[in-house]
């Protein structure tokens, strides 16, 4: 019985409830995108966009994970939102020297590599590479490869505090069918996008969640024009890659970070160039009412 009841608590971590989503969601999603606070607002604003530049968030020096070794070469981090559960998105750089042993985290996290190339166990990231790690799901050992740094988007999803454990296997009740050990963005096909608004646009899913909504780039196509600002019923962040977009009268360019919550109305979008962009939503936007047109005079 003692053992049984050790063995629990070891992995309570696994029975959470998820976070319930403010625009009536039931958390199956597992994102926590509801409700965060950002790099420009230290309270949660509901239905109120914002955007940034993540360069000139303060960067934190000597970043470690929870729980890894302290042999392990710290990193740098910048702090873009997060949750008071304990869910996060940052912009990482891990230095040529980082390398850690396998492991489990105590919540879901998503990789997405900015620069650089980064081993996984058997497995490598390289440049818009993605990854996403279930709670429980035993993965590494990690290594930066080559000289160069990696930087990459850490986004811890909760509803527990991410922290690591060195394990020699997966957790019983780990949901490994959801694990996605590496992507390459390059490889994947190009879909259509779910909503009118961005029919001049281009998908590729890396991950949709249990609700619909879920990870992918999105391709804004040269003179694209939305013409109209839109209400969008869910949350949203938003990392510009690469290009421009105009969203009412600012310019989103490489490094630009948008967070939007639910219900939010978002100005027109316009580009004459086009642009990329990686996204998370936690909504399956291609139902009705996800995403509204909004004429409010605006040409």
């Amino acid at each position: 019985m003692g053992d049984k009841g050790r063995s629990f608590e070891a992995d309570s971590f696994l029975h959470v409830a998820p976070i319930k989503e403010d625009w009536g969601g039931d958390g199956r999603g597992r994102m926590s995108l509801s409700g965060r606070r950002t790099a420009i607002s230290k309270e949660y604003v509901p239905r109120e966009y914002q955007y940034f530049d993540t360069n000139a968030v303060p960067q934190e020096q000597g970043w470690r994970v929870n729980g890894m070794p302290e042999n392990v070469v710290p990193g740098r981090r910048r702090l873009l939102t997060w949750h008071d559960c304990g869910a996060s998105t940052s912009r990482v750089v891990l230095p040529p020297q980082f390398e850690a042993p396998a492991g489990i985290f105590t919540a879901d996290l998503e990789i997405f590599v900015l620069q650089g190339t980064i081993q996984l166990g058997e497995w490598q990231l390289g440049k818009h590479g993605y990854s996403f790690i279930p709670a429980g799901v035993r993965v590494g050992p990690w290594k930066v490869l080559g000289s160069e740094e990696a930087e990459i988007l850490w986004m811890e999803n909760g509803p527990v505090p991410l922290r690591y454990k060195e394990e020699e296997s997966d957790r019983p009740d780990a949901r490994m069918h959801d694990f996605i050990p590496a992507l390459d963005s390059k490889l994947l096909p190009w879909g259509k996008t779910d909503t009118i608004q961005f029919e001049v646009a281009k998908k590729k899913w890396f991950r949709k969640d249990n609700n619909g909504g879920g990870v992918w780039l999105l391709a804004i196509l040269p003179h694209y024009d939305g013409r109209y600002p839109e209400i969008q019923c869910y949350n949203e962040e938003g990392y510009c890659l690469a290009g421009y977009c105009d969203i009412g009268d600012y310019r989103f360019v490489k490094d630009y970070f948008g967070y939007v919550p639910s219900f939010t109305t978002s100005p027109r979008h316009l580009t004459d160039d086009g642009s990329l962009f990686f996204i998370r939503v936690d909504r399956d936007l291609s139902k009705t009412g996800t995403v509204l047109s909004y004429a409010n005079g605006e040409e």
